[in-house]
């Protein structure tokens, strides 16, 4: 089973949450980064992590929900509303959904991280 390479876009990217899923042996990035800018669209995020075969994860829904439209072949997107999130929950989350989900199950569909709560 192919594991879920996630990345974490501007609006998630935490240092202590990239850390957290670091240190549990996940596979995350975080904007910035070499491929990605901080100030880079949404659209230009979701095509860059695509490019680098990873899923995105976000608190962006509406833009994010068009662009899983305009961009049907990007590798998952992952939307969690900000709101009812503290770090130790996401942390554990996370760390559940990309130890159980398959990278072919994420490919090209939108997902709600409450689905792994």
């Amino acid at each position: 089973m192919p594991k879920v390479r996630l990345h974490l876009d501007a609006d998630t990217s935490r240092k202590a949450l990239h850390q957290a899923l670091i240190a549990r042996g996940h596979d995350v990035t975080l904007t910035p980064t070499d491929w990605i800018q901080h100030d880079d669209t949404d659209e230009m995020q979701l095509l860059a992590a695509t490019s680098q075969g990873r899923c995105i994860f976000s608190f962006n829904i509406r833009d994010f929900t068009i662009l899983s439209r305009t961009y049907p072949q990007h590798r998952g997107i992952l939307l969690a509303a900000q709101t009812s999130w503290d770090l130790s929950s996401l942390v554990k989350t996370l760390d559940r959904f990309l130890s159980e989900a398959d990278d072919s199950e994420v490919q090209a569909r939108l997902l709600w991280l409450n689905s792994w709560r």
